[in-house]
């Protein structure tokens, strides 16, 4: 027993000792040569126990997974000497991507307080021929870690690559798999610049699978996304490719190889038993799309259309034609149908000038799907007459094009004919009206009964003529005539000047969209909250700096501020907003946290352009 305890304290003085004496060392080990498409191990070893392992560069070749760290170690006694060897690996699995040379960097590791670095490495890649690439490839479907670009790729597909301004397309980002896949992350969202979009997609994990064959071949497809796009300008219009991160679950060579025959087998092959499969990280890119986009045809254009470009139903009435005066009806006007609805204007009614007509309350019930975005608009008139008679409101047409048919279509609605009886809140002097507004006649008395009775007469003691309060009267009514002659000068100015009218309201309108959009904020009502704060900012650079709406872009907004004298950094920050707010929504994240910030930031671009330009 005591002689047991003596070579345990010795072991424990000398081992360690023998640990300090040795070189610690970080080495490199892989083939000195590979062929193109070929997939071999990296491996870095440190002989000794480490941590904070730092990634190398690698150049001229894809990683397909890595780095897996591995422990190993040893302890022998020969002749009374112990010796003691401990090796940590960090293994890459890679595949070489074309002939040249493939450039391994330094990496580093840090060892009890120390940093430890590797020396840069190169591997030459050559050709392979036909024979080889095909043993490769099929070794690479049973392989460690390999994938094939066939097994798994990325896909960006619309409906249509020709359109009108206006009209609505879909673009729908799938996922084609052969291969097992445990999670999806988007990395980079596409650029949908000179697009008005919505998201079709809905807010849950779960993505829509289908099955399709290509070559075949049969894939699990799965769509990651879908936006309506709907073309703000005329021209050749490029989407830029979205870039999503998964994870693959594929089969080691060594599972694929062995034969069993366990009955079990197959259940206990599935990933989270068997050790045998492999993470592999992948990084895929959707195919750049570029859309032909033609500007409404000028010909047979109605004066009616305001932009409306879809297959739309138009309605409108009242609920009463007969009433009193100072009794409320309601005009309500629908718009149904397929296209751009959210961004269609309703024909104004021409209302009788005595009525009295209060603000539309506009209302939108939109149903996104996977064919894209219809729904109906609504926009309802209260509407108080305040004198009797018969009136009319004249037909409301409202006109649209129709990709479909390629030409305009209008609808109009019947004429509405108003019967106003006398209230019994109206004076005994009020005002009748026919259908024409002529033949007014006041239906009052205007000669009352002689007094017969004594009166007490008394002179005045005072004349206004010429008085003081009638000088003070003179000058007061002279002073508001100037006035009001100065400030109708002035709206007529400003009338004949629409630029700089938006440019006086710009920041009112962004103000007020601002505080809407507070509203939202503090409801965490998302959609709602990022719209209104894009037609804030938006519309703000729109009527601060007259920009034509079919001109505008990211670039066109960097060009305005940096002519208007902005810093670069003020620039920057106002194109970031714009671009958060584009795609805050559908980023990963906390949903609260994104809206706040946007909000702030929103105010803080809007106030800083705003002092820049006083």
């Amino acid at each position: 027993m005591r002689i047991k305890f003596r070579l345990f304290l010795f072991l424990l003085l000398i081992v360690p000792l023998s640990l300090v004496a040795q070189d610690i060392t970080l080495t490199v080990k892989s083939k000195k040569q590979v062929r193109v498409g070929e997939q071999f191990q990296l491996i870095f070893e440190l002989n000794a126990e480490g941590n904070n392992f730092q990634v190398p560069t690698i150049e001229n070749a894809q990683i397909i997974s890595g780095p897996m760290s591995s422990t190993s170690s040893n302890v022998q006694i020969v002749n009374g000497a112990v010796t003691r060897s401990f090796t940590q690996s960090y293994t890459y699995y890679l595949q070489a991507s074309k002939e040249g040379e493939i450039k391994i960097g330094e990496a580093f590791a840090t060892v009890q307080g120390k940093k430890i670095k590797s020396e840069p490495a190169t591997i030459k890649v050559v050709a392979g021929n036909t024979q080889t690439q095909n043993n490769s490839n099929a070794s690479g479907n049973a392989s460690t870690t390999g994938i094939n670009n066939d097994d798994l790729f990325f896909r960006a597909v619309v409906n249509k690559k020709n359109a009108f301004v206006g009209e609505q397309l879909t673009i729908t980002y799938k996922l084609y798999t052969k291969v097992q896949v445990s999670s999806i992350n988007v990395s980079k969202s596409s650029n949908f610049g000179g697009f008005w979009t919505k998201n079709l997609t809905d807010n849950s994990s779960n993505f829509v699978q289908t099955t399709e064959i290509i070559n075949g071949e049969e894939y699990v497809v799965a769509e990651i996304q879908q936006y309506a796009l709907f073309p703000q300008r005329s021209g050749k219009l490029t989407i830029d490719p979205m870039e999503i991160e998964c994870t693959a679950v594929v089969r080691s060579q060594s599972s694929n190889n062995r034969r069993s025959y366990d009955p079990f087998e197959s259940f206990f092959n599935d990933p989270f038993f068997n050790r045998n499969y492999t993470n592999v990280q992948k990084k895929l890119t959707a195919n750049t799309i570029d859309i032909d986009v033609q500007q409404l045809p000028l010909a047979n254009k109605p004066i009616s259309f305001n932009g409306a470009v879809g297959q739309f139903d138009f309605r409108a009435s009242i609920d009463q034609d007969n009433l009193k005066t100072n009794e409320a009806f309601t005009l309500v006007m629908t718009i149904s149908g397929k296209g751009n609805i959210e961004l269609v204007d309703f024909p104004s009614p021409n209302f009788p000038p005595d009525f009295e007509v209060y603000d539309p309350k506009i209302t939108s019930n939109v149903k996104p799907s996977a064919s894209g975005i219809s729904g109906t608009k609504k926009a309802e008139y209260l509407v108080i007459p305040r004198v009797h008679g018969d009136f009319t409101i004249d037909s409301l047409v409202f006109s649209y094009f129709d990709p479909v048919d390629k030409k305009y279509k209008s609808t109009a609605s019947n004429v509405f004919q108003i019967h106003v009886t006398k209230g019994t809140q109206s004076s005994d002097s009020d005002i009748s009206y026919n259908a024409n507004q002529e033949g007014i006649k006041y239906l009052g008395s205007d000669i009352h009964h002689i007094k017969t009775e004594k009166l007490a007469l008394r002179k005045k003691q005072t004349v206004f003529f010429l008085s003081t309060p009638y000088f003070v009267t003179i000058t007061v009514i002279v002073i508001i005539f100037f006035v009001v002659l100065f400030y109708y000068a002035k709206k007529m100015k400003l009338n004949k000047n629409q630029m700089l009218m938006h440019n006086k309201k710009a920041t009112k309108i962004a103000r007020k969209r601002l505080k809407n959009a507070r509203q939202y904020l503090k409801q965490r009502q998302q959609n709602e909250f990022y719209i209104e704060m894009s037609q804030a900012l938006w519309g703000y650079i729109v009527d601060k700096f007259s920009i034509a709406r079919s001109d505008l872009s990211m670039d066109t907004v960097r060009k305005i501020l940096f002519e208007k004298n902005m810093p670069e950094e003020l620039i920057n920050k106002f194109i970031a907003t714009l671009e958060n707010c584009e795609f805050a929504r559908f980023a990963p994240g906390d949903t609260n946290k994104k809206m706040d910030d946007l909000y702030t930031q929103g105010i803080d671009v809007i106030t800083k352009v705003e002092k820049r330009i006083k």
